[in-house]
């Protein structure tokens, strides 16, 4: 074995007598450390990035809110973390079934609609959105599905695996909610892949997709609004559709140069000129007022958490853990991509959140519930799992 291949292969540690002692001495403390830095520095941006609408109430208000779901997931992913990952996958498809109800229940009068949408519970002043855990419970019900035989992805699977997604994208686009259904074609696609699926098949997936994204702008089940984003994407000189958005999203990035106006000092920000910009649109407060350099630093760490995601999952043997790492890893690196994409406008305006970062508790509790499973592998808890931990 090469210098090389040994770097590259995962440092295998023997399971402790003790499960409170092996928990911690094979916990990944990196992981950890970066979800907790991210997390707060989420808090702070969203506290800078609401001060435009009320400075005295408005700001602190989010970001004391967003300290608790950060403090809350914490919480969540270490207990998930604790728990046998061969639990989850036994319960995987009850934990699909509840939420496939749950998003049937959003679209019924006990949902709450916001901007057009019917996406949300609300309970009190806080919202639930189903369709955030929903995406974790799909990867896991996936991961269990695709992993359960280690034959070839044959046809008959792929096309159950397929109907397994377009239920929940259904139900999605009935809030309507298009940048969560994106979401989870991505995921499939990706946790499809690995599982080994063909080239010619991927193709006719591929083809299909495009079609259903044409159908799609010509139906009524998008809003209005909706429509006019992707309008914009793909030909932004129209005269017909209102830029707002996009345009203050520029402008603030713009404004940041190399090194940004300062924190709290950012002129787009601290005007409240960007629509939604601690939920949607935080990247752009990060770009105005770290500039090039904490952007760049922003996502470097965020890459540092998506490297440790994949080598958890490099480290398990089996099918199920491997998935389980490629679909949280895929959902966390699209909706990174997705949200830093439209604050530049390379991407269309979706409404997709930037985990860990942007506001919102669902998120939150969401990415956490999903690092918490992958966490769990890296336990030893998996069953026929040798422990391993990436020093």
């Amino acid at each position: 074995m090469t210098v090389l291949e040994s770097f590259r292969q995962p440092r295998l540690r023997q399971p402790d007598t003790q499960q409170g002692e092996s928990f911690w001495r094979n916990m990944d403390y990196v992981l950890v450390l970066t979800v907790f830095l991210l997390g707060c520095f989420g808090i702070a941006m969203i506290y800078s990035s609401s001060r435009g609408s009320d400075p005295a109430q408005y700001s602190r208000l989010n970001s004391d809110r967003q300290a608790i779901f950060l403090s809350v997931g914490m919480v969540l992913m270490l207990a998930v973390a604790w728990i046998r990952s061969d639990r989850f996958r036994q319960a995987s498809w009850a934990f699909y079934g509840v939420g496939i109800l749950m998003l049937l229940l959003v679209l019924s009068p006990l949902g709450a609609s916001r901007r057009g949408a019917r996406a949300w519970f609300e309970i009190s002043s806080f919202q639930i959105q189903p369709s955030e855990f929903m995406k974790v419970v799909f990867i896991v019900a996936l991961a269990n599905f695709l992993g359960g035989s280690n034959s070839k992805l044959q046809v008959p699977r792929l096309l159950l695996a397929l109907v397994m997604v377009l239920v929940p994208i259904g139900l999605v686009m009935l809030e309507p909610d298009a940048g969560t259904s994106v979401v989870f074609v991505v995921i499939s696609m990706a946790m499809t892949v690995v599982r080994g699926m063909r080239l010619r098949h991927a193709l006719v997936l591929l083809v299909c997709s495009a079609v259903a994204v044409g159908l799609l702008l010509s139906s009524s089940i998008l809003e209005e609004y909706q429509r006019e984003r992707l309008v914009v994407f793909i030909n932004p000189d129209t005269e017909t559709v209102d830029t707002y958005n996009v345009e203050q999203a520029q402008i603030a990035i713009g404004n940041g140069g190399l090194f940004g106006q300062g924190y709290g000092q950012g002129s787009q920000t601290q005007s409240g000129r960007v629509p939604e910009q601690h939920t949607d649109f935080i990247f752009t407060a990060i770009g105005e007022e770290l500039g090039f350099v904490g952007a760049a630093g922003t996502v470097f760490i965020y890459a540092l958490l998506l490297w440790r995601i994949s080598r958890l999952g490099r480290a398990s043997p089996t099918n199920y853990g491997k998935l389980l790492a490629t679909g949280v890893m895929t959902m966390l690196a699209f909706q990174g991509f997705q949200a830093a994409g439209m604050a530049s406008g390379i991407m269309p305006v979706t409404g997709v959140p930037f985990p860990l970062l942007s506001y919102g508790g669902s998120s939150m509790l969401a990415t956490c519930l999903a690092l918490g499973l992958v966490l769990g592998l890296g336990q030893g808890k998996e069953e026929n799992y040798n422990p391993a931990f990436i020093r």
